[in-house]
């Protein structure tokens, strides 16, 4: 992240960053940095711009405390526009609206992409510490029991009312389902692609 190329003069000396959530990929807004925004960016981890309105550096939260938390910015293929994917703390627009186009942004189903490769790394490079390496580690028929152990211990819990309890076995299931997948070299957008045919044929 602190190796970017970008050419600011190509621009007059800003560049235009998107702000992009880092779980949901829901686009949050659009706000321009100088060297120095992305300076202060780079350096604090949360998301500074230069306001041209204002003509000085502003941080996003500093008045409001919705600080853009930073996971990664890249430079696109003409190094001269940023993508900064973030974790945002609370509401991105002054508005109050999650994002500036006045989109929802509550969906956090596109962070089990960031499971999913987080589950690959543990198979690609076990560590003895890591529980999901230990599971690879004992072969596909473990992975399989275990998945198998969670399916029955979430059809007990919907049994009940108890919310928390039900949720704690769904994400078990949820989990040991990815770690399968994964032990099978199976990705899960083969199983979507299986579900959209399915779905287009009704």
């Amino acid at each position: 992240m602190n190796n970017l190329n970008i050419d600011f003069e190509k621009v007059g000396g800003m560049v235009p960053a998107i702000v992009q959530d880092a779980d949901s990929h829901v686009v949050l807004m659009l706000g321009y940095m100088n060297q120095e925004a992305l300076d202060i960016t780079l350096e604090s981890k949360k998301v500074t711009f230069f306001s041209r309105t204002k003509g000085r550096l502003w941080t996003k939260g500093e008045t409001s405390g919705n600080f853009l938390q930073v996971k990664s910015i890249t430079v696109d293929c003409d190094n001269d526009t940023l993508l900064v994917k973030v974790r945002p703390e609370g509401p991105v627009c002054h508005t109050g609206s999650d994002t500036c186009f006045d989109e929802v942004n509550k969906s956090k189903t596109l962070f089990i992409d960031h499971l999913r490769q987080i589950i690959k790394e543990r198979k690609n490079n076990p560590s003895d510490q890591s529980y999901t390496a230990s599971l690879f580690a004992k072969g596909i028929n473990k992975v399989a029991q275990k998945v198998g152990e969670e399916a029955v211990e979430i059809v007990i819990e919907a049994k009940d009312n108890n919310k928390d309890l039900f949720l704690g076995e769904a994400a078990d299931l949820l989990f040991h389902y990815l770690v399968l997948l994964e032990a099978k070299d199976i990705e899960l957008d083969e199983v979507m692609q299986l579900l959209i045919e399915r779905h287009n044929k009704k």
